[in-house]
Order: C-alpha cells, then structure tokens, then sequence
C-alpha cells in the first residue's frame, strides 16, 4: 500500500450523522431564513450570496421575497448551491453561538482524528457545506472544538464532489501526490471522482447490514476499522 500522507474526509455519513444535518441544522436554517435574510440583507456579504443564487437561478431581476422562496425551495431540494450553503452558514453559526445544538460526531471519530495527526498525518475535509460552516461544525461538536485537527477545508467553490478535476485542485492545493492522499466518502460516486483524480479511497458503510464482498473501494464500518 502506498503511504498516506493526508486524509480528506467528508462530514455528512462519514464522520457525523446524517440525521444532525437533515434533522436539526436544515429545519434551524429553514425557520430561520426568511428573518434572516430580511434583518441582514444589507450586509454586504449576504448581499453577494443573494445576487449569486438569483444568478444561480437565471433570474434577470427579483424581489427579496423572490429570492427567499427560492432559497427555501433548495433546501427542501438539499440543492448543493454554493450561495445557499453560505447563507445557511451564517444562520447555523447563531445557532452555534447560542448553545441551540452541538454538532454530532461518532464516538470514535475524535480519538481517531487525534491518532492520525500524532501520526503526522495531515487532515483536511472536503464537504458541500460552506468552509465556514464546517468550522463552526467541528468548532461546536459534541466532543468539544476538534478545529485545530485540521489543516484546511475545501467546500463547493472547489469544484462539484462527483467531478474528477474538484480532487485534482484539492491535491494540488495540499501539495502532495493525489497517490498519498486518502479520501473518505459514504458516496461511492464521490470515491469514484477521487479514485479517477489518484487518491486512495474509502467507503463509509456505517449503517449497511453487510460489507460488500467486492468494491472498486476498501469499505468500512467506522473509523477505528481503517489500517494506515
């Protein structure tokens, strides 16, 4: 086996659940989106991702109620809209600040994360949800602030996460051989770009009732399953 030098991880399915986000952080921003977006629509940055999501959409011009149900359209639709991801961040980091919810991590994904750093490995995550967003995600986990694990953070202005060149630039940004590099998905079509861009791989199969016998990618329960 080649030597891994880094590891790329996922968050939704991988190191957390799915649930957390689907059950807890999207319904917080949906509540909140129309509030937000008409108290803090000012700010500059909130303006930009508005105009990016009615660029998103084609609209050539939009009202602001427009450009609300537009936004909680996507989230009932889970769109990976940069623009959404952003504006989602910005109401998820109150929710954070204000002790509303932590966010979920399993159990052995702490201790693990810390081996591999004690190892040298570097850790990255690569994730649709905003950079800022998965700051505050792993900033505010249930097992305390896992932030100064990681070495960077890559998000959709990357690229796509099913689209080979995404994990190109991701190699080229950490500066290592995509060969050393290790990617951990519970999406095998997000493996298969990674795979197609040199990484090593690995499937996340937390829930399955069995392993597959044969895979394009080794595949594991949880993280204390995967030998470096």
């Amino acid at each position: 086996m080649i030597e891994v030098r880094a590891i790329v991880t996922d968050i939704e399915g991988t190191t957390s659940s799915i649930h957390f986000v689907k059950d807890v952080l999207f319904p917080y921003a949906r509540k909140r989106l129309p509030a937000f977006v008409e108290t803090h629509g000012d700010r500059p940055e909130v303006q930009h991702w508005l105009h990016e999501a009615a660029k998103e959409a084609g609209f050539i011009e939009a009202s602001r109620q427009e450009v609300i149900e537009l936004l909680l359209r996507w989230i009932d639709e889970d769109r990976k809209s940069t623009a959404l991801k952003a504006l989602q961040g910005m109401i998820w980091q109150e929710g954070y600040e204000a002790g509303d919810y932590r966010a979920h991590v399993y159990p052995e994904v702490p201790a693990r994360l810390r081996t591999w750093r004690a190892q040298g490995l570097k850790l990255y995550v690569y994730s649709s949800g905003s950079v800022p967003a998965q700051k505050l995600f792993f900033g505010y986990s249930e097992a305390g602030d896992l932030t100064p694990l990681f070495a960077g953070y890559f998000d959709t202005e990357t690229g796509p996460k099913r689209e080979q060149a995404s994990y190109e630039a991701i190699a080229e940004a950490i500066g290592e051989q995509p060969a050393h590099l290790l990617f951990l998905s519970d999406i095998e079509q997000e493996l298969d770009a990674a795979r197609a861009a040199g990484f090593q791989t690995g499937w996340l199969l937390r829930d399955a009732a069995t392993l597959p016998a044969a895979s394009t990618h080794p595949a594991y329960r949880d993280f204390d399953a995967i030998a470096l």
